[in-house]
């Protein structure tokens, strides 16, 4: 069983520089924003996010512009996501949450097992290593699981790859699938207006969040442009200080940031070029979210919650992905978050030492295959 796959090497990302560069990537966000605005006037799911995906993957694989979306944009949306969910926390809330622990440990562990065991059944459909094939599908960024594969020595080409495609995967099957269950709901919802008076609070919340994502990146904390700002806003929001939401406005330009970053990794030399690996990522990333749906329902008929709830804090998506999920669906989104959180802290720090367990692994392997 070889090391990595042959895949190709990832194609050079454009040079554009300067104001040339800067003009395409105004204009590329410009059009998401107007595709977010057609998919919420027709009652669409998560629009602002789904509609820039939705746009900017078929640019990307159909046109093939010369150009990308710069990657330090998307922590910015993460941070504005993050610091709105932290205000959802309260004393009440936490101890809920504290009540519900054995439920969300065990959530996270049975998607933790549901993932193992997609990397070992499409490690041996694609000929690649179980420890690609299982950092191709890992609960973390598309960034860090490339880095931890580029580290290990794997080819991080499909990693990132069917990370980016487990994402999108995730943000567009489940709010479509409970649409199908509970109905097409009305398509009026609050509309998305330009007048933002000024607001300390709202500085205040952006200073806050870009001090909680640097601060936990130097702690090297998983997820810090996520966790970061969420604790420092939720600590706020525990110990009594009320802080104002951001407006509607800029909740949806964080979300027209990460879904034009999710929709620009799908390249069409990827996509033509490893026709097959394109094919096993979206097929691994389905059945995966398949059985996490499958456990997260088993889980809820014996806790008795809201298998809506469970089945969004089982989901195999991210945590900012599955915490905007959460609020535009009306569910509770201190839970479903939680539920992320806590996935992410049991398996974040573990995922180094599984890797090179799984590289051991593949290496026995290996070697039985030659001597046999």
């Amino acid at each position: 069983m070889p090391q990595n796959s042959h895949a190709p090497a990832p194609a050079a990302r454009p040079s554009d520089s300067g104001p040339l560069r800067f003009f395409k990537v105004v204009l590329l966000l410009l059009a998401s924003a107007l595709a977010g605005w057609g998919f919420q006037r027709i009652g669409a799911p998560l629009p602002w996010m789904i509609g820039p995906l939705v746009l900017t993957s078929l640019v990307f694989m159909v046109l093939a512009p010369s150009m990308s979306v710069p990657d330090r944009l998307r922590p910015g949306g993460q941070v504005v996501v993050a610091t709105q969910v932290g205000l959802a926390f309260s004393p009440a809330a936490l101890g809920m949450l504290l009540d519900l622990a054995p439920v969300i440990i065990g959530t996270a562990l049975a998607s933790g097992m549901c993932i193992m065991a997609v990397a070992f059944l499409f490690a041996r459909l694609t000929r690649q290593s179980v420890a690609q094939s299982f950092l191709s599908s890992a609960p973390t960024s598309p960034v860090e699981a490339a880095t931890m594969a580029a580290a290990a020595g794997l080819n991080p080409v499909p990693v990132i790859f069917s990370q980016t495609v487990r994402l999108a995967a995730v943000v567009l099957v489940v709010p479509f699938a409970l649409y199908a269950i509970e109905g097409w709901p009305d398509a009026s919802r609050p509309p998305v207006t330009f007048d933002v008076s000024f607001q300390a609070d709202i500085v205040l919340l952006v200073v806050l969040g870009i001090a909680g994502a640097m601060i936990f990146r130097r702690l090297g904390v998983p997820n810090p442009n996520f966790l970061g700002p969420m604790t420092f806003a939720a600590v706020l929001s525990v110990a009594g200080i009320a802080l104002t939401p951001y407006p509607l406005l800029m909740i949806a330009a964080a979300q027209i940031v990460l879904g034009s970053w999710l929709g620009a990794q799908f390249r069409r030399e990827v996509l033509t070029t490893a026709l097959g690996m394109s094919v096993m990522a979206i097929a691994s990333s389905m059945l995966l979210l398949l059985l996490c749906s499958l456990c997260a329902i088993a889980i809820a008929a014996i806790s008795g919650l809201d298998w809506k709830a469970v089945v969004l804090g089982a989901a195999p998506g991210g945590a900012v992905e599955m915490a905007l999920t959460a609020k535009f669906l009306g569910e509770n989104v201190v839970l479903i978050t939680t539920f992320h959180i806590v996935r992410i802290f049991i398996f974040m720090p573990s995922i180094p030492w599984i890797v090179k367990g799984l590289l051991r692994y593949d290496q026995r392997n290996d070697l039985g295959d030659k001597t046999s």
